[in-house]
């Protein structure tokens, strides 16, 4: 999979050049010109100025003077060209970095739930943030160190095959065996890079993962706990570089460097050789030429390295498209057309991880019905709601909205029908406003007013040092467990959808905040369907009818009255209970909750 996401990133980062061919064209080849200009044209005119003194030429200003001026003419001619170089290369860059930052959150976007289960959210951000600015280090290595370097070389080779052919055969071919020979040690380090690689994406993510819990850590006192594993996993990193930058040092380079010496000392001999023929000139251009190539061939480990490092780490990225998202619009979707909010779910199967859950569930719930799904933890409660958002897909059966099959529509059509309140609200490290908004960005300050009071979020933002602006922190630190709440609520209320989920949306208010919300929330459910899962029971007896799940089964349902006088699981649930909590829900697999 790795050489598989190596090439994916490639083909990314070439993409994005073709895309924008008219900047990367004089980005790419200008710095090349400026090259021939600045070490290849400018030497030829010392060397037609020696090879005139050397011939009993004229030596004085006037005769000198073209020499001379050719000679500046050619470094200014150079540092023109790359200073336009790097005019469209600046260009190219931003643009590119742009773009494929777009790409890639784009992409991110696109997975599904369980994809940000299996991944720290620390390692995605370093991976994307880094398969998109990698690209600056992408298309400078390919300017500076491969086009920049090459073109000038072909251009050489020209020169010097006027002298005599064997000065291009003899440089050419000792470039080609350099290239043979260090080509299987680059391949065998990849290996070593690939490793170092991922030991750096483990690093990240620990720290990320440490930072978003420390109030976790400082509650265990496990800061020398968590210090350590950072030390041991940095020192695996330290470890794993050591070898990778070590066989480049003490491999590769110790094959380059004799190589490169080699070719120096040929150039010289051959031109020595030829002088009879050739003359002054001629050994000076090709002493200086080969003097270049031996530069080119040096490099070409560093430059393997760059262009290594730069894929490798996309890589990290390009990897994770690899796997395609298990929940997926259709390729064909259907408009949006609900005859009603009913919802219904038929024949519904589902599992975590080969563990059945739900074996045929049959649920009818008309448009405008008030259902509680109650029962004790692993019952199915949170996951019927996760299925009906489409978070994860059914194994079998269907689920119908208004009539329409929900893996018919497009994700986010489903979604505008839906107001969710999940049972722990995430909140934005944005302004208390910018949170509410979240639900309905066109919402004017009006609208937004109005679901912060209803809501009674107004009561502690007056409190606040800066009111609605004022930020919350990182995942709404700021702010106590009940405000975060009357913050979610406030944002369904604004959502205004037609369908309406509460899982536990009132558990961290006290019992005061409870009543005054509980109203609110019943005016919002008016002419709406609601599903609320509860734990405690005391929040759904209003309910039009009371829906217990029993390890993925519906055990019975009822209205409260009904189902107390049933005294099934129902009653033995409320008279256990007492006015308390049920154990926290849901599947089987914590991790799908």
């Amino acid at each position: 999979m790795r050489r598989s996401a190596v090439l994916l990133a490639l083909r990314y980062y070439c993409g994005e050049l073709r895309r924008q061919w008219l900047v990367a064209v004089p980005a790419l080849t200008l710095p090349a010109l400026g090259n021939i200009c600045l070490f290849y044209l400018a030497p030829l005119a010392v060397a037609g100025l020696v090879g005139h003194l050397s011939g009993g030429g004229d030596g004085t200003v006037d005769a000198l003077l073209p020499y001379v001026l050719g000679f500046g003419a050619m470094l200014l001619a150079g540092e023109v060209l790359w200073r336009l170089g790097l005019h469209f290369l600046n260009r190219a860059d931003a643009r590119g970095i742009e773009r494929l930052g777009v790409v890639g959150m784009d992409d991110l976007l696109a997975k599904d739930t369980a994809f940000f289960h299996d991944n720290f959210a620390g390692s995605l951000t370093k991976r994307v943030i880094g398969f998109s600015s990698r690209f600056e280090d992408f298309a400078d290595t390919l300017t500076f160190s491969i086009v920049a370097k090459v073109v000038p070389l072909a251009f050489a080779s020209v020169v010097l095959w006027r002298y005599h052919p064997l000065l291009v055969l003899v440089l050419v071919g000792l470039i080609i065996v350099t290239g043979f020979l260090v080509a299987p040690l680059i391949r065998r380090r990849q290996a070593l890079v690939d490793r170092r690689e991922a030991a750096r994406v483990l690093v990240s993510g620990h720290v990320a993962d440490v930072l978003a819990n420390m109030d976790t850590v400082r509650a265990f006192a496990a800061e020398e706990r968590e210090a350590a594993e950072y030390r041991a996993r940095i020192a695996e990193q330290r470890r794993l570089s050591l070898l990778s930058w070590d066989y480049g040092n003490l491999k590769v380079d110790t094959v380059v460097a004799p190589l490169s010496v080699l070719t120096s000392s040929v150039g010289l001999l051959l031109a020595v050789a030829l002088r009879g023929g050739l003359g002054v000139e001629a050994i000076v251009v090709t002493f200086t030429y080969y003097t270049n190539a031996i530069g080119i061939m040096f490099e070409f480990n560093q430059i393997y390295r760059r262009v290594e490092s730069v894929l490798t780490e996309a890589a990290q990225f390009t990897e994770l498209l690899l796997v395609p998202p298990t929940v997926v619009d259709p390729v064909d979707p259907q408009p949006l057309r609900p005859a009603d909010a009913s919802v219904r779910f038929e024949r519904v199967r589902f599992g975590y991880a080969g563990t059945p859950l739900f074996d045929g569930l049959d649920l009818d719930i008309p448009s405008g019905a008030k259902i509680g799904l109650v029962g004790q933890s692993g019952g199915g409660k949170s996951t019927l709601t996760r299925l009906l958002l489409r978070l994860m897909d059914v194994n079998g059966g269907r689920i119908l909205i208004g009539g329409q099959d929900i893996a018919r529509l497009r994700q986010a059509d489903l979604r505008s029908l839906i107001a969710y309140v999940p049972q722990e609200p995430a909140m934005f490290h944005r302004s208390v406003r910018d949170n509410l908004a979240f639900a309905r960005p066109g919402a004017t300050d009006a609208e937004i007013l109005r679901a912060a009071r209803a809501a009674h979020v107004t009561e502690f933002v007056e409190s606040l040092p800066d009111g609605f602006d004022t930020l919350v922190g990182e995942r709404g630190v700021k702010l106590s467990g009940g405000q975060r709440q009357r913050i979610a609520l406030a944002r369904a209320i604004l959502r205004d959808a037609p369908v309406l989920l509460l899982d536990e949306a009132t558990s961290a208010l006290d019992s005061e905040s409870e009543i005054l919300v509980q109203e609110a929330l019943w005016q919002l459910m008016q002419d709406r369907t609601a599903l609320v899962v509860a734990h405690r029971l005391s929040t759904v007896v209003r309910m039009d009818r009371l829906v217990v799940l029993n390890r993925g089964h519906i055990a019975e349902q009822g209205t409260h009255g009904e189902l107390l006088q049933a005294e099934g699981p129902y009653a033995r649930l409320w008279h256990h209970q007492s006015g308390g909590f049920l154990i926290e829900d849901d599947a089987p697999n914590a991790l799908h909750r």
